[in-house]
């Protein structure tokens, strides 16, 4: 069973805790997820299966859509409502012009500082875990490049702001919401989070533990699960001759006169691979001057 299937988080659990339960319920060893959600946050986790698990860095690199609840008035150490309050502001002046305002400041390319309570590494160590242990003052927390595609406020409710964003790799909806409180001098932190798609998957693809498990019992789990391909169509297909199957099995360079299809550019970097009509795993494009070759990446077949 290499495949994938999108898990619909509940709140209350992280993210390896999904992974352990599918674990159990399939009954399978090698089960990897997508893209931490926290544990406070809710929706779509694509796990993958067995030999899928190669391409979870592909599914993690997709952009991710969320619906998201702002709070203001209040910062939190986590950025979330989770977390200790470390400030407290006045909202009373607070227009939704100046709230419109502030949103402008999350849009497009942007320079965002994560979250010290975050699973990103310093010198081999979870900031997060350097914070529980009262070492947050010797973290230097460095900003990263994030691309916001899309922010949109849906609804303002007295000090609540429901929005929705559409994001890129590594992006901290959490520290959207303290920017935005800091913008505004007031303060303010993330009160809910649903990611509604990574990727190609969604709310409505996905299904719940309890439908996972009551589907793997009734054998029909088979028709709630992605073949691995489902998630690379965004690079180009290529097709080899079957003369050049060992040499992809075996990580050799195959020139492109091997390959069947010739739509293959200097442009690409990534294609999918494909031999006798079956997919078998992606290929890294070289190239050298007007020649290009491919290398296996990630291999499917034995």
């Amino acid at each position: 069973m290499n495949k994938i299937v999108n898990i619909l988080k509940p709140t209350g659990m992280t993210s390896h805790d999904v992974v352990s339960r599918v674990r159990r319920i399939l009954n399978m060893k090698k089960v990897g997820h997508t893209g931490t959600l926290d544990p406070d946050a809710a929706g779509v986790l694509p796990i993958c299966l067995n030999k899928a698990t190669k391409v979870s860095e592909l599914i993690l690199n997709k952009e991710k859509t969320y619906i998201c609840e702002l709070t203001l008035g209040a910062s939190t150490d986590t950025y979330d409502s989770s977390g200790v309050i470390t400030f407290e502001g006045d909202v009373s002046n607070i227009t939704k012009e100046d709230i419109y305002k502030a949103f402008e400041t999350q849009r497009g390319e942007i320079n965002q500082y994560p979250p010290i309570y975050s699973a990103l590494k310093v010198n081999g160590q979870k900031m997060c875990d350097l914070a529980r242990k009262g070492k947050a003052d010797t973290v230097e927390i460095k900003p990263r490049k994030v691309n916001i595609e899309k922010i949109e406020i849906l609804n303002i409710n007295d000090n609540k702001i429901l929005f929705l964003v559409k994001c890129s790799k590594g992006t901290y909806v959490r520290s959207i919401c303290h920017d935005i409180g800091e913008y505004l001098k007031c303060g303010g932190h993330m009160s809910f989070l649903l990611r509604t798609a990574s990727g190609k998957f969604d709310l409505e693809n996905s299904i719940s533990l309890e439908e996972l498990e009551q589907y793997y019992n009734d054998n029909t789990l088979e028709n709630y699960l992605y073949d691995i391909d489902y998630v690379l169509d965004n690079f180009k297909k290529v097709e080899l001759k079957e003369s050049a199957l060992n040499y992809y099995k075996n990580g050799g360079i195959i020139d492109s006169r091997r390959f069947i299809n010739k739509n293959i550019s200097k442009d690409d970097e990534y294609v999918r691979v494909y031999c006798n009509g079956e997919f078998i795993g992606s290929g890294k494009i070289l190239k050298n001057n007007d020649a290009i070759s491919l290398k296996s990446d990630k291999i499917f077949i034995g």
